[in-house]
């Protein structure tokens, strides 16, 4: 997945859970998608990514996989 194209997700991810708080959990899960497929892809993942879904984990209490 290009990383423009990853930037365009991440940016609708992030603007639906402004207006819609329940999507939090959405936007985490699809960012922890992206992730792993940009490591699986052997690709290092953003940094400032990685560190949004940390934030995002602890905001959210979710445990990490």
């Amino acid at each position: 997945m290009p990383f423009e194209d990853l930037k365009v997700r991440l940016a609708l991810l992030l603007e639906q859970a402004t207006h819609q708080p329940e999507d939090w959990h959405e936007a985490q899960e699809s960012i922890r998608e992206d992730i792993a497929k940009l490591r699986a892809q052997g690709l290092t993942p953003p940094e400032d990514l990685v560190r949004l879904e940390d934030e995002l984990e602890k905001r959210l209490n979710l445990p990490k996989e």
